[in-house]
C-alpha cells in the first residue's frame, strides 16, 4: 500500500550531478566548509517576507512564561527564540529573521507552516460552524473519516477522533483490554506513547515517568540496531516478547504497542524482522497489536504512508496525531468494525474529538499530501539527506550513527565509538551554532544526544544542502 514504484529512479534524478552524492558532500557544502575557506552557509532564497511584528519581545514573553505557565516547560537554546511567523519550511523570529525548520514542531508540520490549502479549509469551516457536537451530524467528520480509512490496509476502517496522540493511545490501550478481557500490555523499552495514566505506563523511559500508579505493562527488550545486544537481528530480540508472556503474565495478554521508528527515543528503527515475529507471538497469546503512528505515520517515512507498512505487518489498531492536522490539535484511532464494537458496551464520548474545524483541516492535509506528492518528496529528498548525513559521519568522528527513513531521521553524537558515550554537552553547542546560522533542529533520545531531523515534507534538496553545510560548519567548531 502506498508503495512508490518509481521512487528509486526519481531519487537518482534528484542526486548531485554525476551521481556523486553517495561518495562526497554536495558541491555547496564543500564550498562553504570552513576548511575550504568558505563563508557562512547561504540559505536558499524564499519568496515570502513576514509582516512587521509589533508584539511582545522575547524578554517579556519569557517573563510571562516563567510567571504564568508551568515550571515544567523548557526551551531549546541558550538564548530562546520568539517565533512569530511561519511559511512552509521556514520560521521567522520577532526581528523577521528567517530560519530553516528541520524539526517541524516535533514531527507535526507535514504540509508546511500555514499551507494555504489547509488555512483555507480551516477558515471556511470556522466561518460556517466552529463547534457543534458529534450528537448532531456534520459532513466534515464523516468525510475525513472516510478519507483516512482509505489510507489504511485490510479491515482497518472505523475511526475514533481524539485531540492528541496521548488520547489516541489511551483509547487504543483501553480498547485492547476491553476486547481481549486481559489487562496485561507489552511495550518496548525506550518507547514513548504519552503522558496520561495508561500511556505513561506504556512509556519506557524514566525521563517521562512520574511516581504514580502504572499497572499491567511489561517492557520488552528494545530491538535497537545501534545500541542493542543483538544488533540488527530482529528475531533474537523478539524472543524476549515470548519470555515476557511466559514468565510475566498468565500466558494471555491484552496487547502490544510500539512505534515503527521510536521518535522521542531518538529515531530508533526497529531491527528488521522484529515486528512480524512480535505480532505473531502477541496474537498467539490472544492479544491485539497496536501501531503508534503518531510520529512515523502520514507519509513521513516516504517509502510508505504508515511506518508499520515498512515492516510488512498489519496491526489491529492504529493510532495517529501530529501530522494528520499539520499543527491543528487532532488525533485518531483506527481499528476494525469488530473490535470497534467494544465501545458500545458503555457510553464513549469525546467533546472535541471530531470537531468540524479540526477534521476539515485533517482532510485538507490528506489532499495536499496527494496533490503535491509530498510522500514522494519525503522519500526522494529524505534519502538524499540521509546519504549526505552519512558522509558527514565519515568526516566527523563525533557522529556515531545516522538512521531513520524519509524525513524521520536521527543523528546520534558520541564521544567514544566503542563505548558509545553520549555527547550530551556537545550536541547543545552544535544546536546553538546551527541556530545562529539559521537552522532549527530537534534533539532527543534517552540521553538527549540525538538530533531529530523531522522537517515539513516540503523540505527541498536545496534546503538539505543548506542543512548539511550548517551542520558541517557547527560540528567543525567543536
Amino acid at each position: 500500500m502506498q508503495r512508490l514504484a518509481s521512487s528509486r529512479r526519481l531519487l537518482q534524478a534528484a542526486l548531485a550531478p554525476g551521481g556523486r552524492a553517495h561518495s562526497s558532500l554536495s558541491a555547496a557544502a564543500v564550498a562553504a566548509s570552513p576548511q575550504n575557506g568558505g563563508g557562512a552557509p547561504k540559505m536558499p532564497p524564499f519568496d515570502y517576507t513576514p509582516p512587521p511584528y509589533d508584539g511582545p519581545r522575547v524578554a517579556e514573553v519569557a517573563r510571562k512564561r516563567a510567571e504564568f505557565l508551568s515550571p515544567s516547560l523548557f526551551h531549546f537554546y541558550d538564548r530562546p527564540l520568539n517565533i512569530v511567523d511561519g511559511k512552509m519550511q521556514y520560521l521567522f523570529d520577532e526581528d523577521g529573521r528567517r530560519y530553516l525548520d528541520a524539526f517541524g514542531g516535533i514531527a507535526t508540520v507535514c504540509c508546511g507552516h500555514c499551507h494555504p490549502d489547509v488555512i483555507e479549509a480551516i477558515v471556511n469551516q470556522a466561518n460556517k460552524i466552529q463547534h457543534s457536537t458529534v450528537l448532531y451530524l456534520n459532513h466534515a467528520i464523516a468525510d475525513f473519516a472516510e478519507a483516512l480509512a482509505s489510507k489504511m490496509p485490510g479491515d482497518l476502517k472505523v475511526v475514533f477522533f481524539t485531540n492528541s496522540g496521548t488520547e489516541a493511545n489511551e483509547l487504543a490501550l483501553m480498547i485492547a483490554r476491553l476486547y481481549t478481557g486481559c489487562h496485561d500490555i507489552i511495550s518496548l523499552r525506550n518507547g514513548y506513547h504519552g503522558n496520561a495514566a495508561a500511556t505513561m505506563g506504556a512509556t519506557a523511559q524514566c525521563n517521562w515517568k512520574f511516581n504514580v500508579v502504572q499497572t499491567g505493562v511489561h517492557h520488552a527488550l528494545n530491538p535497537d540496531p545501534y545500541r542493542g545486544a543483538f544488533g540488527s537481528d530482529g528475531e533474537k530480540y523478539a524472543r524476549d516478547i515470548q519470555e515476557t508472556i511466559d514468565y510475566g503474565t498468565t500466558g494471555r495478554v491484552g496487547g502490544f504497542i510500539s512505534e515503527a521508528i521510536q521518535g522521542v527515543g531518538g529515531i530508533v528503527e526497529l531491527a528488521p524482522g522484529y515486528l512480524p515475529a512480535a505480532y505473531n507471538m502477541i496474537r498467539n497469546a490472544g492479544g491485539l497489536c497496536i501501531a503508534d503512528e503518531v510520529q512515523a505515520g502520514v507519509a513521513r517515512t516516504g517509502s510508505h504512508f504508515w511506518g508499520f507498512e515498512g515492516h510488512g505487518v498489519i496491526p489491529d489498531i492504529v493510532t495517529m496525531a501530529k501530522g494528520i492536522g499539520n499543527g491543528i490539535p487532532i488525533g485518531a484511532v483506527v481499528t476494525t468494525p469488530e473490535i470497534a464494537q467494544v465501545l458500545t458496551r458503555r457510553s464513549y464520548f469525546n467533546t472535541f474529538g471530531g470537531n468540524p474545524v479540526s477534521t476539515a483541516a485533517g482532510h485538507a492535509v490528506l489532499k495536499v499530501l496527494e496533490k503535491e506528492k509530498l510522500q514522494e518528496n519525503a522519500f526522494v529528498v529524505g534519502s538524499y539527506l540521509k546519504d549526505q548525513l552519512n558522509i558527514l559521519k565519515e568526516k566527523h568522528d563525533i557522529i556515531g550513527d545516522v538512521r531513520g527513513r524519509g524525513f524521520l531521521l536521527g543523528v546520534e553524537l558520541v564521544t567514544d565509538h566503542q563505548k558509545k558515550t553520549p555527547a550530551k554537552v556537545e550536541i547543545a553547542h552544535v544546536m546553538n551554532h546551527m541556530k545562529d546560522m539559521g537552522v532549527l533542529v530537534g534533539k532527543g533520545g534517552f540521553y538527549g544526544n540525538v538530533f531529530r531531523v523531522t522537517p515539513p515534507l516540503c523540505f527541498s534538496k536545496e534546503d538539505s544542502d543548506f542543512f548539511i553545510e550548517v551542520m558541517d560548519t557547527a560540528l567543525s567548531k567543536l
